[in-house]
């Protein structure tokens, strides 16, 4: 069936995940009007439990919704632990090494997705987007030089035409659009994994505090990850190579028990727990060659965020961090467009080249992090290499998997953070120097505590409060393109 309106936005957002709700989000809080399509009815299942602090503290703060995050009783994340490489026993990070992420920032959540993605959502209709759930895009409309909207079907099937400036595409990795972007997808040689992954009605947890963490076992095959999501919920997953997926296309099920009961450490966490058996937690779920980008992430009038542009393998817990990154720098490009302050060229190339640098930071550093015959040592020291930041390894490790090697200081600046402490930064040095000589298996780094209080707000959010120009870099050069003061924008330094 055709409908007979047509409708004009600014800003027409493809999807209503994460990535969707935020690029929908931060246009619509400049206040253009915007359409959010999403072809499902939320909540809904999805995969990528385990959140890193930037989206936590800084993009959900952005957003206005860090409070109902906080409020919604997800596990709380310290940090990962894992059973790597040539260390015989499990090693852990915190987010609390980094100076970066003093306390209360040093922490991040596991959450359910259909909870947290519908927390966005719903944050972004009272935030003055038009969300439309049920509703499936059937294609772009293309004009002379530019994509200037979409088509699509709403619940009953009716079909209707919407024009804009701008589309968002955020539809995921089964994004129909993404291909009129510099054309397929580019797959990781390096990456050419699967997953298969599935839950459990509970399941032990790690010693506190650090129960709430991520633990990333390697075993003969690959690797599996083990995320406590509620007391009575944990999402187990065996990521491995290309060659079991046969087996597993054979049997899923039997293929993940058998893949869990070959790594002691996860398989002894598990023992006695029965799998999950309520919807939708009781299907094993399949998901292959999900490492891949594109060569291009936008055209005039048609820009491409998360896993419709890019994915990079989850071991560091990346992917909702980079969708939302990605979201909003594409919205800051299209509030620039659309407010006349930047040149489009100008504007999306900005948005480009910080995503796909953030996405290349992870996919080097995680090409090195598949080496299993190195220590912890090793790995830090190759996210210091990767980041190409002055502070030391163990602090570049957690700046990494902190999600904050972006060095933008509107993702994650809370409210009430001053300047970096001297007091904390001698103490993760001397941390360091005890990862070197200790002769026990306790790792100094979790000993070591960055958190020495909390500033008073002596900045707005607009300001430069925690990172990026204002730790390491240089002030701003003259003609150089910046966030706005209120980070929903892009401005040309004067």
């Amino acid at each position: 069936m055709t409908g007979s309106t047509e409708e004009t936005f600014d800003v027409v957002v493809v999807g209503g995940g994460p990535a969707g709700a935020t690029a929908a989000t931060v246009v619509a809080l400049r206040g253009h009007r915007v359409l959010l399509l999403e072809k499902e009815v939320f909540p809904r299942y999805q995969i990528g439990e385990s959140l890193l602090p930037s989206t936590v503290h800084g993009l959900c703060r952005l957003l206005g919704v860090a409070d109902e995050v906080a409020a919604a009783g997800f596990k709380l994340k310290r940090g990962g632990t894992f059973r790597w490489g040539t260390d015989p026993e499990p090693w852990q990070f915190s987010f609390a090494l980094s100076p970066r992420l003093p306390d209360p920032t040093s922490t991040a959540f596991q959450v359910e997705r259909s909870r947290f993605d519908e927390i966005l959502l719903r944050n972004a209709a009272r935030k003055g987007v038009d969300v439309r759930e049920g509703s499936r895009v059937l294609g772009v409309l293309d004009g002379e030089d530019r994509v200037e909207g979409v088509r699509y079907a709403d619940a009953d099937g009716v079909e209707h035409v919407v024009r804009a400036r701008h589309v968002v595409d955020a539809s995921g990795n089964t994004s129909r659009l993404h291909g009129q972007v510099a054309g397929r997808r580019v797959y990781s040689d390096f990456f050419r994994n699967l997953a298969v992954f599935g839950y459990f009605e509970g399941g032990g947890r790690l010693p506190k505090p650090n129960d709430g963490n991520i633990f990333c076992a390697a075993f003969d095959e690959g690797w599996l990850w083990y995320i406590p999501l509620r007391d009575d919920l944990t999402s187990v997953g065996a990521v491995v190579g290309p060659e079991h997926t046969a087996a597993i296309q054979r049997d899923p099920r039997g293929a993940w028990r058998r893949m869990i009961d070959s790594c002691p450490e996860v398989r002894d966490l598990l023992r006695g727990v029965p799998t999950a058996t309520a919807a939708p937690y009781d299907e094993i779920r399949v998901r292959k060659d999900y490492s891949y980008w594109k060569k291009g992430f936008w055209k005039p009038g048609l820009v491409l965020v998360g896993d419709a542009a890019c994915f990079v393998d989850p071991v560091l817990s990346s992917g909702v961090h980079l969708a939302t990154y990605g979201a909003l720098l594409a919205a800051r490009s299209i509030n620039a467009c659309l407010e006349d302050g930047l040149e489009e060229k100008r504007s999306f190339t900005e948005f480009e080249d910080r995503y796909r640098r953030e996405y290349g930071q992870f996919y080097e550093f995680l090409t090195t992090f598949y080496d299993m015959q190195k220590d912890h040592r090793s790995y830090f020291w190759s996210a210091k290499r990767v980041t190409d930041v002055s502070a030391p390894e163990a602090e570049a490790f957690a700046d990494l998997v902190g999600g904050l090697v972006s060095g933008d200081a509107a993702v994650l600046r809370p409210e009430e953070f001053g300047e970096r402490l001297t007091a904390a930064a001698a103490d993760v040095s001397e941390a360091v120097r005890r990862l070197s000589t200790t002769g026990d298996r306790r790792n100094p780094l979790l000993e070591s505590t960055v958190i020495s209080g909390v500033f008073s707000e002596g900045r707005q959010l607009q300001e430069q409060a925690l990172y990026g120009g204002g730790l390491d870099a240089a002030e701003p050069s003259a003609g150089e393109v910046v966030p706005t003061a209120d980070g929903l924008a892009w401005t040309v330094q004067g």
